[in-house]
């Protein structure tokens, strides 16, 4: 029976993933360092995990650790990650230390024993701004947008006579723009593990995510995803902080095609390539957070709009999905509205520890909000 490691295998999607693979009769192991601030102070084998799945207790840069967990291993799924643009930009070397050594310890054990294949967690980050299309219909990449603008409160990407972008979606052929620390270390996993899979034969395979969602959040998590901080505030009858004006538009996936997406990947005869994982739709922030209020039953709690800025943030990006429904044949399942009724049914049941404030705050004290 193959066998499959997951890095980070405790977590989020990791979680998912696994019983998305035992229930295709794989063996899965998960390796996870199970980090407070997802998991809680306890280090306790959260109960969501399945039983079948086995899993060890130690840090990815840990290199006896991760030998440990390789043994008898045919694939690997790393996942292992610092996750979050915001806390990246103040955390700079915990979050180099995790994802770029990490990655590289987990690439100098890969060298000694090549597996079958391995699949790495990316990120929609990396693309910095999306693409957009001018008025004269012709699609551009833009650079970040000037601080002086957005002090000024004045959003949109424009082109040089002021008139504003159209966002359109972006594919893998966007040549990254990266800006954030987390940016950075995506695209340093991204690009260690082919680079490394091609020297050693191993075949390898880029997943870059966007905005995954669902059930097993880490709700006390503010740097985790946009939703479970939303959903974190509303839980405890406060609104969701939306920054800027709300209208950003991002790619929400839900977290079960994005577990799909993973096992195909793994299965896939594609080799050496990159795959965006989103739902090809996109979505303002502030729509998405009045809609997640509405199925939480808080519709009476309105969000607020910072009009605020956080270095690292982006104005729009969502996928086009057309490379990956054609090669691997992924095809989202997961209506966003169906999506978000699942959420609020998992949430009945939590009690969340709102740290978006104190996040917001952490920021503001660096300078990284204007």
């Amino acid at each position: 029976m193959t066998r499959v490691l997951i890095t980070g295998g405790a977590g989020f999607i990791g979680s998912h993933a696994a019983d998305v693979l035992l229930a295709a009769g794989y063996e899965v192991r998960l390796l996870d360092n199970l980090s407070p601030q997802v998991h809680g102070g306890n280090r306790q084998r959260p109960a969501y995990l399945a039983e079948e799945a086995e899993l060890v207790v130690g840090d990815v840069t840990d290199a006896p650790a991760v030998e440990h967990a390789l043994r008898g291993t045919d694939m690997v799924l790393h996942l292992a990650s610092a996750v979050g643009v915001g806390q990246s930009m103040y955390d700079i070397e915990p979050y180099v230390r995790t994802n770029e050594l990490g990655t590289a310890v987990l690439l100098q054990a890969l060298s000694k024993r090549p597996v079958e294949r391995l699949v790495v967690a990316s990120s929609m980050s990396i693309y910095g701004e999306g693409l957009y299309r001018s008025a004269d219909q012709s699609v551009i990449a833009c650079d970040e947008r000037p601080i002086e603008q957005l002090r000024r409160g004045d959003w949109e990407l424009r082109d040089i006579t002021g008139r504003p972008l159209d966002p359109v979606a972006t594919p893998e052929t966007k040549q990254p723009s990266l800006s954030s620390i987390y940016a950075l270390n995506k695209y340093a996993q991204e690009r260690m593990c082919l680079i490394t899979g091609k020297a050693y034969g191993i075949p390898t395979v880029a997943l870059r995510f966007f905005n995954a969602f669902g059930p097993r959040q880490a709700l006390s998590n503010p740097y985790t995803g946009v939703l479970a901080i939303f959903a974190a505030r509303l839980l405890n009858g406060r609104p969701p902080l939306v920054f800027e004006d709300g209208l950003q538009r991002r790619d929400f996936v839900h977290v079960h095609d994005v577990a799909r997406a993973c096992r195909m990947a793994l299965e896939a005869d594609r080799t050496q390539e990159v795959f965006n994982v989103g739902s090809g739709q996109c979505r303002t922030i502030l729509s998405v957070a009045q809609d997640l209020a509405e199925v939480m039953g808080r519709g009476n709690i309105e969000p607020e709009l910072t009009r605020k800025y956080r270095a690292g943030d982006i104005r729009h990006c969502f996928a086009d999905i057309g490379k990956s429904r054609d090669l691997l044949g992924f095809e989202p399942h997961v209506a966003f509205k169906d999506g978000l009724r699942e959420l609020a049914e998992y949430l009945a049941d939590q009690i969340a520890d709102d740290q978006a404030e104190r996040a917001t705050k952490e920021l503001q004290q660096r300078g990284l909000v204007a």
